[in-house]
């Protein structure tokens, strides 16, 4: 049996894709300088599903870097109430950076990334088609930095909510 010939490309784990803002911050830096564009986006990815993925890679698709700042546990609770987050950050984080689209993963703990986004820089700036380029946060900086901002269209009947909903239906409802 003849075997093929393997692609040398090193393997980069999910746990070195994680890295505090600060790390993040020196990473990017021999990349921003080889040229290399940076984009930037962020949410709670609570549970992943289609929509996510769909935004996730338009948004790399834009540049050469996608780094997606989740938001802590502690952030998800104050954005979507007492029973969220279902999945703790880590475990988010985790199947986050296992995305071949994502180069790096990071959080924040306040209640919008515009710390993050004022440290990063980034080039290019991604939320999904819920939210108007005007009321992305950080758009204003980017785009005075001759960046870009981008919301990009969403799947429809895709959302955390609306999965929650349905499993709550199933599981809960006197057939199951």
């Amino acid at each position: 049996m003849t075997q093929s010939p393997r692609l040398e490309r090193p393997f980069t784990g999910t746990r070195e894709k994680i890295l505090t803002p600060s790390a993040l911050f020196s990473a990017l830096a021999p990349r921003r300088a080889a040229g290399e564009k940076v984009v930037f986006t962020n949410g709670c990815f609570d549970l992943l599903h289609a929509g996510h993925i769909e935004v996730l890679e338009k948004a790399r698709e834009l540049g050469d870097i996608l780094v997606v700042a989740l938001n802590t546990d502690l952030s998800v609770s104050t954005l979507k109430g007492p029973l969220r987050p279902i999945v703790p950050q880590d475990n988010r984080a985790r199947v986050m950076a296992a995305l071949a689209c994502v180069s790096y993963v990071t959080f924040f703990g306040e209640e919008t990334p515009l710390q993050l986004i004022e440290m990063l820089l980034p080039d290019i700036l991604v939320k999904g088609g819920d939210w108007p380029v005007e009321r992305i946060v950080g758009s204003s900086l980017v785009l005075a930095r001759k960046g870009q901002v981008r919301s990009i269209p969403l799947l429809p009947d895709s959302s955390t909510t609306g999965l929650i909903e349905r499993i709550l239906d199933r599981y809960t409802s006197p057939e199951s």
